[in-house]
């Protein structure tokens, strides 16, 4: 049996679905008023299961996603819950996967399960409602009050800060326009409404400052006041924070290094890494070997964020993800890893001949765990 059959076992058809309706309901579809109730059996049917696009495509013998498009499901990323006091809960966008996938697709519609079991479905114009992901979802009286998003490449706005108001009385949503200075084009952030229910305090997230430039993390506290959309600025954190890359501006193989040396310190999982090699060298994928053009050091990985200064490691947030901290005189030095590059934080003030340091050992480590030269930027 293989894989793709493993997967479909429990997944059947809904005997009140047809494959024509499936066909007919396969891809998403905007909607044309403010809101539209687009209640069908397909949809209703994947929301229930929470089955993603490709399981449902083969239940139903339907069209490739390679030949017909994405297909709708409600197997997603970034999206919003919010229960209600009457016990509805309100679902809002959200992403299925990412662009590398032939079902990938951002979402503008709004999903509300009742307690009894029922479904709402509304969607909306995309001048209405943009594709929105990743945004936080603040329940306030009668309303909900969406903040951020990360959206698709070519429909973000760096500077800007999208917010939108769900009208739970009658389900439309409308575009807000505020006033001061707001935090930026913000996505994965905190949103918390405050004790009087007057403004919302956001904190943390992700930023795109610039086109084509990586994300960068939200390192103030911003409050949105309710009753006028005006923006205020908590705090002002003036903490340098530089991003370390390769110069070919390939990816880093950093995770593949955590996978080798969980491998070296668990043997257990020796076999199943070995089998894993062996389906990447059937695929043709390299090992990590092949990929650096040498023996990957696993002592200088480990020791990656041990600067040659007085320092103390301080313990992981299991809530975050290959985020690592030490510190340095009494200042928190923060590195987060991403596929291709990492961003090291200063968290307060250290001497520029100490931070040069940190700087130049990043850099150097980096370099000799990719064979190849990186380069560090200072970031906004």
């Amino acid at each position: 049996m293989s894989d793709s059959d493993d997967d479909l076992e429990g997944v059947k058809r809904d005997p009140a679905v047809s494959r024509d309706q499936f066909v007919e309901w396969r891809s998403p579809r905007l909607g044309r008023a403010n809101p539209e109730p687009m209640d069908n059996p397909v949809w209703v049917w994947l929301i229930r299961t929470g089955i993603n696009a490709w399981l449902a495509t083969e239940a139903y013998d339907g069209p490739s996603a390679m030949d017909a498009g994405p297909g709708w499901c409600f197997d997603r990323y970034g999206q919003s819950s919010t229960e209600l006091p009457d016990g509805r809960v309100v679902l809002i966008a959200g992403e299925h996967e990412d662009g590398y996938d032939p079902d990938f697709f951002i979402y503008n519609d709004v999903v509300v399960r009742h307690p009894n079991g029922g479904i709402d479905i509304y969607g909306y114009p995309r001048e209405t409602f943009p594709p929105t992901d990743f945004h936080s979802a603040t329940l306030a009286g009668d309303r909900i009050i969406l903040l951020g998003s990360l959206g698709y490449a070519d429909q973000r706005r760096p500077g800007e800060t999208q917010v939108m108001v769900l009208d739970l009385s009658s389900f439309a949503i409308k575009a807000v326009t505020t006033k001061g200075i707001p935090p930026g084009w913000i996505h994965n952030h905190t949103a918390e409404l405050d004790e009087d229910s007057g403004s919302i305090v956001v904190r943390r997230g992700l930023l795109e400052v610039a086109e084509g430039e990586p994300l960068v993390e939200n390192i103030d506290d911003w409050r949105l006041w309710l009753s006028d959309w005006r923006w205020e600025r908590l705090t002002e954190r003036n903490w340098k924070r530089w991003l370390v890359r390769r110069n070919d501006g390939e990816g880093n193989h950093l995770f593949d290094y955590q996978q080798e040396q969980w491998e070296a310190q668990v043997p257990a999982l020796a076999e199943v890494n070995s089998e894993l090699a062996e389906m990447m060298e059937n695929l043709d994928i390299p090992t990590l070997e092949q990929a650096i053009g040498g023996k990957p050091d696993l002592e200088l990985y480990a020791n990656r964020y041990t600067p040659p200064l007085p320092h103390a490691k301080l313990p992981d947030d299991e809530d975050e993800f290959r985020v690592y901290r030490i510190e340095v005189a009494g200042v928190v030095v923060r590195y987060v890893e991403d596929m291709d590059h990492v961003q090291m934080t200063v968290e307060g003030d250290l001497p520029d001949d100490q931070v040069q340091v940190l700087l130049r050992d990043l850099v150097d480590k980096l370099s000799r765990l990719e064979n190849s030269k990186c380069e560090m930027k200072e970031l906004p």
